[in-house]
């Protein structure tokens, strides 16, 4: 049978910077248990398939800060002890459940001590501590299209200065140049939040931003830069209900919801555009500003893997992401059912799943397939189905997820009618040529920037705009000035902007789930950036500074230590401005 269509998935990968900043509940451990939950296993799932003869391809996103943490000593000495502690747990456990007489509960304290064992040796071992390697010899083989993302998941659309987003987009361009030896072809935006050209005014009251002024639209900082693609949700492409993704597990997002839906209305459906093509964007109407192009989240396939209620994830049979032993903190209970009490929960048996992922990964090609086919029957033309996940959702969350994942790229690597692609080779194969524009929005339920913006958060912005509006003046005012040390402790500024620039911030705020946590990284990163001002200040009004200063200046550069590649440049001015 003939080819119908293409399909590829595009994984997001992203933590915020944790590395010294807290370990457990919030902090160092998320980044742990992403890279033993989620990274490790997806890297042995492609490895597998090309071993096996597959070619698999999809496209990854990780994020400049992940990337950043991953290739840092630290994180490679902190993740050892981690699985080091996850494995000792498992055996404590085993005492434990051989005291009770507990035997099936002791067999899945030896599975978990067989994971966390077999997840250090792949670290150890097959990758030799070194997962940014790992996945570039997979990008430098042709199976994966490595995207990127803001420097530190910087929420654009909201962000006050035109520097902000350029010095976002030039770090991680710079960034990824860095580690995987090229410029990367595709970015996820950070929230996929999208904002056109326009005169923008400050959302939040101040006493310093108080008229409006010209914008350049999203598009024109990732076109400048060499990037040729980007990930929108289908409302922006065609209006329609957002579908907020992660609703469903976050009981301050419904409150929030609950909220502001009011507000919004729904965009009626422009049913001349399709998810299933690809569309260049392009907001100011200057014909020499080349458009970007778009690949559009289809609804139908995202909801089955996005919805723990909905979706796979929620088979009674997987494991229970919630319920945790109350002495390791390790999971032995199944979902066993979306509405059930953790009380009720049953126990969990990993011999029982395979055939429930074979099923779920045999469901969703087929979805893909009459998906394809029905576009094609009423286009005429091959279309592409685009599946944006967060790619922690696959092990971390849905711990069968990586297995799922391999079973649906074995199915389509096999197929004679879906052809596997990811984002750079189907932008260049299918060549789109229809300019649009895009309203401005984001992921978030009603499309919009509530999620980010709202009555919690609103003191964020604050301090994120005037130190925005600082550092640009500093950077003019020193950046000619022929010294070392000046120059020093103005990047280290850059980063404690640009860290307290990071969306999670105000997204753990608005969902409660480390609020305490979100708030402490916003005020100490503001006070360090404002402080190192002032230090640059005190240095070049007074040519030195005393041994206590410097010693602050190497304490924050100790801690904070990524983007070597960064360029004061980059917050002295834009390259093109808005007109």
């Amino acid at each position: 049978m003939s080819q119908i269509g293409r399909f590829t998935f595009i994984l997001h990968s992203h933590l915020p910077y944790v590395l010294q900043h807290g370990k457990w509940p919030h902090g160092m451990d998320w980044l742990n248990e992403a890279a033993s939950e989620t990274y490790i296993p997806i890297l042995n799932a492609l490895n597998e398939l090309v071993s096996e003869g597959y070619h698999p391809k999809l496209s990854i996103g990780i994020t400049p800060v992940l990337t950043e943490q991953l290739a840092d000593p630290f994180f490679k000495d902190e993740f050892r002890s981690f699985l080091q502690s996850k494995i000792d747990a498992a055996q404590k456990d085993q005492i434990y459940f051989k005291k009770t007489g507990e035997k099936s509960m002791l067999k899945l304290a030896l599975f978990w001590e067989n994971y966390y064992n077999s997840i250090k040796n792949d670290f150890e071992g097959k990758y030799n501590q070194d997962l940014v390697s790992a996945f570039k010899k997979l990008s430098d083989d042709g199976y994966l299209d490595i995207i990127t993302c803001g420097a530190t998941h910087g929420y654009f659309p909201l962000l006050s200065q035109d520097v902000s987003i350029q010095a976002q987009v030039k770090t991680a361009v710079a960034t990824h140049l860095h580690h995987f030896g090229k410029k990367p072809a595709g970015i996820w935006i950070p929230e996929c939040a999208y904002r056109p050209a326009y005169k923008w005014k400050s959302p939040v009251e101040t006493d310093f931003l108080k008229t409006e002024y010209s914008r350049k639209g999203v598009e024109e900082y990732l076109s400048e830069n060499g990037i040729q693609y980007f990930i929108v949700d289908s409302s922006l492409t065609m209006g329609g209900k957002a579908q907020g993704v992660y609703l469903d597990r976050f009981d301050g997002l419904r409150m929030l919801w609950n909220q502001y839906s009011e507000q919004f209305e729904e965009k009626p459906l422009d049913f001349e555009k399709s998810p299933y093509e690809i569309y260049l964007v392009e907001s100011t109407g200057r014909p020499e500003k080349k458009p970007v192009a778009i690949f559009t989240r289809d609804p139908m396939t995202s909801l089955q893997v996005w919805s723990g209620e909905h979706g796979y994830p929620g088979d009674g049979l997987y494991l229970d992401f919630h319920k945790k032993h109350f002495m390791s903190g390790l999971r032995y209970w199944r979902v066993t059912g979306a509405k059930i009490d953790l009380a009720e929960k049953k126990e969990y048996n990993p011999d029982v799943t395979d055939k429930q992922i074979e099923g779920h990964a045999h469901h969703f090609t087929n979805m893909i397939y009459d998906t394809l086919l029905e576009y094609k029957n009423s286009s005429g033309k091959e279309g592409i189905v685009v599946a944006p996940f967060d790619t922690e959702l696959f092990g971390h969350w849905w711990f069968e997820g990586p297995r799922f994942l391999k079973q649906v790229l074995k199915n389509l690597c096999e197929s004679d009618t879906i052809k596997l692609t990811n984002g750079k080779e189907a932008l260049e194969e299918m060549n789109p040529s229809r300019v649009i524009s895009i309203p401005e929005g984001s992921w978030g339920e009603g499309g919009h920037h509530y999620i980010w913006l709202n009555k919690q958060t609103e003191w964020t912005w604050k301090h994120i705009y005037k130190d925005e509006i600082r550092m640009q003046e500093t950077v003019k005012r020193y950046i000619d000035l022929n010294n070392e040390y000046l120059h020093k402790i103005l990047k280290q500024a850059a980063r404690e902007l640009l860290l307290l620039q990071a969306s999670d911030w105000q997204f753990l705020i608005s969902t409660i789930s480390a609020k305490e946590y979100a708030e402490t990284r916003i005020t100490n990163h503001h006070e360090e950036f404002n402080k190192l001002l002032d230090l640059a200040d005190k240095l070049a009004a007074f040519g030195e500074l005393n041994e206590q200063d410097q010693s602050y200046v190497d304490e924050i550069s100790s801690k904070d230590c990524l983007f070597s590649t960064l360029d004061l440049n980059w917050w002295k001015e834009v390259d093109f401005p808005a007109i």
